[in-house]
């Protein structure tokens, strides 16, 4: 393996669900109505959809969603869903010492949240960057993944990717890439060491 792909939110930050169910107790809601939402609405599912794919921003997805979920208040609303996730500081130093021994790395992610990347980072960070709303397609979608590892110069067998979705690790190795299901740089970092022959850790 040649290659390192990774997704942001829930990879490179804390996890996005537990920010989330954040602010859903804050709303005054079931911690979980916005996963339920997204789960068993296929409106708001196609909502999210066009958000990702560059079709429809954030701002009209927050009027949209407001009153799916039973929130009065829309303004802001991404930015509140978003509020609680912080940077994952092992994952984001282990990017960097992948890149360092000779890793190519990559960004792929899906959009909506996109406000919260720090780009200033990215030069440093990734050999490519992949964002599902400036390509006009979504993970788990295959092309999209083909275009992340052209865009670090590697062929999808030689590149490894971690999210923290069974549907995007599903669609990952689809097109023949190696996919680590992240639920922790505990579990994740050492079997990235093992699949790049890398040192990500002092």
């Amino acid at each position: 393996m040649k290659g390192l792909l990774v997704d942001f939110g829930g990879v490179l930050t804390s996890n996005v669900f537990e920010s989330f169910r954040e602010f859903c107790r804050d709303e005054g809601l079931d911690a979980d109505a916005f996963l339920r939402l997204m789960s068993d609405n296929e409106e708001a599912r196609a909502d999210l959809r066009a958000v990702e794919t560059g079709q429809l921003d954030e701002d009209e997805f927050a009027r949209r969603l407001g009153p799916r979920l039973g929130v009065a208040d829309s303004e802001g609303l991404i930015d509140r869903l978003f509020a609680r996730i912080r940077p994952d500081e092992r994952m984001v130093a282990a990017v960097k010492r992948a890149r360092s021994q000779g890793v190519r790395t990559g960004l792929l992610s899906n959009s909506m949240g996109a406000g919260r990347y720090d780009r200033d980072s990215f030069s440093e960070l990734f050999d490519g960057v992949t964002i599902s709303g400036e390509v006009g397609l979504h993970k788990p979608q295959p092309e999209i993944f083909e275009l992340s590892a052209e865009r670090i110069g590697l062929p999808p067998e030689e590149c490894v990717f971690v999210d923290d979705l069974r549907e995007n690790c599903a669609g990952a190795e689809a097109v023949g890439m190696t996919a680590v299901l992240h639920r922790g740089a505990d579990s994740t970092l050492p079997e990235l060491e093992r699949l790049l022959s890398v040192d990500l850790e002092t």
